[in-house]
């Protein structure tokens, strides 16, 4: 169903409650139900105590679609949002702005019904304690499921005639949340055989004909393609690790020319519904795009496969183009849900993404539409073959069904002209799209995920060698520094829309913010990047860090209204602040020759042993934070200044390989080698050679002889052990 964004021009509000003073575009799309919403805070939070009403918790956030469907059959229906507002004090949460309440409530709903999800549903007493909880509720009973109406009645009746029952099982179950949250995970070791049974478990779940792990639906899940990568990596040689870089690339082809890749605009949709990446949840989030940019960087960096640089040059420039503030933030998703045409109330997930083949025809004339709808498999009928709804009849969701050999030589063409041809059609069929009414786009920006998209920008201005990467990468830095960050305080706050909000930044803020500072130093060589990362470490720690058990809690515990204090382990959809963390401190630690760092990584790492040995592929971005810790990183220092074209050339020689662990430092005789220069002793005697930009490949400080020969240090890169070592000059 369609966003309120998307509505709003068509007619007049009959209603309108507290969100309309809102900010995030999730509560606007709400502002207009006859549910008498509050957001949360003390006003709702009065209102329950004062009245003795118990809570309805409705979390989810501007995007999800079955949001959109429950607000349409039950948010709007006057009937169910009278039982609402007569029985219950009523508040909405974007769960991207308080990820804090999501997790507490998530947890609860987990542990009670075995699944999660949004719109997330729960009935709290009014001192916020869950008692009874979901996720999507038809308005009446459907699919074996109780219906809204069915589940307020119910609930409003229980509260009347057993409400001290429900407040004791509420306080016993805080208790026992309280209880299972602050069980320690750690150990004083964490074994070496985590990372192989994690890639066991990956092989395991491998779909070795489409892509993937396990069954549909498929998400991308880019953090399983980072600890493969890094497997591979490290074992370069060996058979499992080659076949771990056979299945990240394997995966990674086949998304990008499956329908969960926007051929034509860029980008990718949420996840595929599919076995065959084909028919999407059409949603597009930022997180997703930042982190499969970088997957496909990498693949690029160790295949040189042009098909990766195209594909991650699609994602970027797609963020830049329609996901960028015009002071440098980037914004949270697009929708998926869009009118079928201006002016009209019908509305359908991926309208604004399908087409009918007579469409195409019409765009591309019958000529040209016969190679595209030959390469995208275009048909008369339509394409999806899975569509239990029948919401794509006679529609194509455009996928890559051959390659660009195949139908050059199937209609007698050459390469080059074959993908002439087709790089006219997208540009037509894009100029077509345009005017259709665009998804509503979530213009909230927040500081987690822009720390995300620095780290993708950054990352491809070194693989890529385009300038206008690290422009998009400091222009968002700026915007945060500007606009996010408290000098005084030396915080961060959540994130911004028409102004910063009051919500203080979280663990996994700092945690991708640090990450992405630290990958635009080794793009921009600016050390005042780096200093502010380690001015953000010093304020994560004070904010979240767990002294007594290692690893870091989500929030601060500032928030009494928020009842748990956790601790997030499991990367999924995006990587956990305890990984990102651990690595962040081991990269610092290793760059800065800083043991008190890389000992706190080591706590981290520990704090979370048990859950690593018992579910490796839950954390496996931890895993790679774990490998960075067995492996001996390598400091690689180049001896010169940044304009020079012989240090360019060896700062692309870097980049040209794959290296998993690794440091990048620029010794220019200025500024930055003199910031270095205070922290280790070593960066005091990096000098060029005979005038010449030098490089020098170090382990833990201890170098290969310095090359000024950019094919000498491509060899020492991949093949250290084969290069003799200089006499120490560290202080170690």
């Amino acid at each position: 169903m369609v966003a309120k964004a998307a509505q709003a021009d068509l007619s007049e509000h009959k209603y309108t409650n507290r969100l309309i003073h809102e900010k995030s575009p999730y509560l606007l799309q709400h502002a207009h139900n006859p549910v008498d919403w509050y957001p949360w805070g003390k006003e709702a939070f009065d209102k329950a105590k004062k009245e003795n009403k118990p809570i309805f918790l409705s979390v989810g956030y501007s995007t999800c679609h079955w949001c959109h469907v429950m607000e349409h059959e039950s948010f709007e229906n006057p009937e169910i949002a009278k039982l609402m507002n007569d029985n219950f004090v009523n508040i909405k949460v974007d769960r991207e702005e308080r990820p804090d309440i999501d997790q507490v409530y998530m947890t609860f709903v987990q542990a009670t019904t075995g699944s999660g999800g949004w719109p997330m549903t729960v009935f709290l007493t009014p001192d916020l304690k869950p008692f009874f909880g979901g996720t999507y509720f038809p308005p009446a009973d459907k699919w074996g499921q109780p219906g809204l109406t069915r589940v307020l009645n119910k609930v409003a009746e229980a509260w009347k005639s057993d409400r001290e029952r429900i407040v004791a099982s509420s306080d016993k179950i805080i208790s026992q949340l309280q209880s299972a949250i602050a069980i320690s995970g750690g150990a004083e070791k964490v074994s070496d055989s985590v990372a192989p049974k994690a890639y066991e478990q990956f092989a395991s779940q491998f779909d070795a004909k489409f892509g993937g792990f396990g069954g549909a639906p498929k998400f991308p899940r880019p953090v399983t393609l980072n600890f493969l990568f890094d497997f591979y990596g490290s074992n370069p040689e060996s058979k499992d690790g080659k076949h771990a870089l056979e299945m990240s690339i394997f995966t990674l082809r086949k998304m990008a020319e499956g329908g969960i890749h926007d051929h034509i605009g860029g980008g990718f949709h949420r996840y595929s519904t599919d076995k065959f990446w084909h028919v999407p949840h059409f949603e597009k989030m930022l997180y997703d795009q930042a982190q499969l940019a970088m997957a496909y960087l990498n693949a690029f960096q160790i295949t040189r496969d042009p098909l990766f640089e195209k594909t991650a040059r699609d994602i970027l420039d797609y963020v830049r183009r329609d996901m960028a503030d015009k002071d440098g933030g980037f914004y949270s998703a697009e929708d998926a849900d869009s009118l079928l045409a201006a002016g009209k109330p019908e509305h359908a997930e991926g309208a604004f993404y399908v087409w009918s083949k007579d469409e195409i025809d019409r765009v591309l004339g019958a000529e040209r539409a016969r190679l595209f709808d030959y390469l995208y498999g275009v048909e008369q009928k339509g394409n999806a073959a899975e569509d239990p709804q029948g919401e794509f009849k006679n529609k194509n969701i455009l996928i890559q069904r051959h390659d660009f050999a195949d139908t050059a030589k199937k209609f007698g063409l050459s390469k080059e002209k074959t993908k002439q041809l087709l790089d006219e059609s997208r540009k037509l069929l894009s100029g077509s799209r345009a005017k259709r009414p665009r998804p509503a786009r979530d213009d909230k920006i927040v500081t987690a995920w822009n720390g995300l998209m620095i780290s993708a920008f950054a990352r491809a201005y070194q693989v890529l060698d385009d300038p206008a990467y690290l422009e998009a990468a400091n222009k968002s830095a700026d915007f945060i520094q500007q606009k996010l960050y408290s000098a005084k305080t030396n915080t961060l706050l959540r994130s911004y829309r028409q102004g910063a909000s009051e919500v203080n930044g979280f663990a996994s803020d700092y945690a991708l913010l640090i990450q992405g500072l630290l990958d635009l130093y080794e793009a921009s060589f600016d050390v005042s990047k780096i200093e502010m990362a380690m001015k953000l470490q010093q304020r994560q720690d004070e904010l979240f860090r767990d002294v007594k058990q290692g690893g870091y809690f989500s929030t601060s515990g500032a928030d009494a209204n928020v009842l748990l204090r956790m601790k997030e382990a499991d990367d999924t959809a995006e990587p956990s602040p305890n990984s990102i963390s651990a690595l962040n401190l081991l990269r610092v630690g290793y760059r800065l020759d800083q043991n008190d760092t890389r000992q706190r990584a080591e706590e981290t790492l520990k704090a979370f042993a048990k859950q690593l040995e018992a579910a490796p592929s839950s954390m496996p971005q931890m895993l790679v934070a774990l490998s960075w810790s067995r492996s001996k990183p390598k400091q690689v220092v180049i001896a010169g200044k940044a304009d020079d074209a012989s240090t360019q050339a060896m700062l692309r020689e870097v980049h040209r390989h794959f290296v998993p662990h690794e440091v990048l430092i620029l010794a220019d005789g200025g500024t930055g080698q003199q910031f270095f220069a205070e922290r280790v002793e070593f960066i005091k005697n990096v000098t060029q050679t005979d005038g010449k930009p030098t490089a020098y490949v170090c382990e833990n400080f201890v170098c290969q002889l310095p090359t000024t020969d950019v094919r000498k240090l491509g060899e020492l890169l991949v093949h250290p052990s084969a290069a003799v070592k200089a006499p120490a000059t560290t202080s170690r």
